[in-house]
């Protein structure tokens, strides 16, 4: 390593590069005055929502994600991003995403039918299905355009879906696009799905779609079971590993490698914004699936490709999945000790299995205030209120990263004893 010279920007994997920033944007126009009378239903409405408490502030970011993160020039231990594997600051993601805007500009410039996919793109979406072990991948500019583009390419009129009840707002969303029957099934409930699937009229085409990992309560579907109520049906099973990717199975693919049931499994939606550490989605799965969706996503089609630079920053990130397995390792082991601390505590800790950990806490003013609590003592900890989770049952969420020490952990849960055990 060069520290006399040269590239001085490179100190470590994590250090920050030495970057000119600009000056700060002018401040906009003034937002004071009556709203124009077509909007005046929003201060009536808004007003709704600020006294059942659930207006939610908009936090200004300093510097990098990482082990700490500076929000509105408060300097907090960060366990409130899905940068779960420490790669969302890393510098190696930074140089690789440089290169590529400086081979291929940053902007895309066009759709991906037009002209704007990338040999980026091309060799992220390798990348992919290596990585998942599939024939074919496709990226989207977003893991929500992927999930509600592939949902309404699938299915449409006469068709059912049956969604896990605590399913994403992306698929939530792609099921309304879809304009199919919907029909929603008790969370994690397969035997509820199996009967649902055998009562159901005919359909032209059915879908069960699911989380892995559901990113509000931390629990884990259950997918070969899943799979096998999907085979008995002549279903399709869709799955978004959107916080499951690069975090688990032995080459951090997701759960549904953990699980074992990949043949079973027809659709496989990721996001690359969270232990990838870069933005976008994919959806992978049979070379015919993927040459569908490329005629029939929306939000594909009719999508700018997302910038070559950050399929470049992707494709790093899963290069490093293959040599840093340790990574992965450590965080779902210190999660575990984190949650078992909590319980042995008396905490209500949601049934997770991975390094979402959310603290149910009753209503919304309690979680917020929960919150507070520990920004207080430098954490930050965000409250998690409706319509993200049930009327009841706000929360305050800690996403672990790799970067979280054990002291870290240690000191997160005597604070939420204090605080969360009222």
């Amino acid at each position: 390593m060069n520290r006399g010279g040269g590239d001085r920007s490179f100190i470590g994997h994590n250090a920050p590069m030495t970057c000119r920033l600009e000056s700060p944007a002018p401040a906009p126009p003034s937002t004071a005055g009556p709203l124009p009378a077509p909007l005046a239903w929003i201060g009536e409405s808004f007003a709704a929502v600020r006294r059942a408490g659930l207006e939610r502030p908009q936090r200004v970011r300093s510097g990098r994600q990482g082990r700490e993160v500076e929000l509105d020039g408060r300097r907090l231990v960060n366990f409130g991003s899905n940068d779960y594997l420490g790669y969302c600051g890393d510098v190696r993601l930074t140089k690789a995403a440089s290169k590529a805007a400086c081979a291929e500009g940053f902007g895309a410039g066009a759709s991906p039918l037009v002209s704007g996919h990338s040999q980026a793109h091309e060799r992220l979406e390798a990348a992919i299905a290596n990585l998942l072990a599939v024939p074919a991948a496709v990226t989207f500019p977003s893991g929500f355009a992927a999930n509600a583009a592939t949902i309404a390419a699938l299915v449409g009129p006469g068709d059912l879906i049956a969604s896990d009840e605590r399913n994403h707002a992306s698929i939530i969303d792609g099921c309304r696009l879809a304009r199919a029957e919907v029909a929603i099934y008790p969370h994690r409930d397969v035997a509820a799905l199996d009967r649902m699937l055998a009562a159901a009229g005919p359909a032209r085409r059915t879908l069960v779609v699911t989380d892995s990992l559901f990113s509000m309560d931390g629990t884990i579907a259950p997918l070969a079971d899943l799979a096998a109520v999907a085979d008995r049906h002549g279903a399709m099973l869709m799955v978004d590993e959107a916080h499951a990717t690069g975090v688990f199975g032995d080459r951090g693919s997701g759960l549904v490698e953990a699980a074992g049931c990949a043949a079973g499994v027809h659709v496989r939606v990721g996001t690359l914004s969270k232990a990838l550490g870069a933005a976008g989605g994919f959806v992978a799965g049979h070379a015919e699936l993927v040459r569908w969706l490329r005629h029939a996503a929306r939000a594909w089609i009719f999508s700018t490709a997302h910038p070559p630079a950050v399929a470049a920053a992707a494709g790093r990130a899963i290069e490093l999945l293959g040599v840093e397995p340790e990574r992965r390792r450590e965080l779902l082991a210190r999660a575990a000790a984190f949650r078992d601390r909590l319980v042995a505590e008396g905490l209500e800790v949601a049934a997770c299995g991975g390094q979402i950990v959310p603290v149910v806490g009753g209503g919304a003013e309690q979680a917020v205030a929960v919150a507070g609590e520990l920004a207080a003592e430098g954490f930050f900890v965000p409250a998690i209120r409706p319509p993200s989770v049930p009327p009841g049952k706000s929360l305050v969420r800690a996403s672990l990263s790799w970067h979280h020490t054990p002291d870290d952990l240690t000191r997160l849960a005597a604070a939420l004893v204090r605080h969360a055990r009222r």
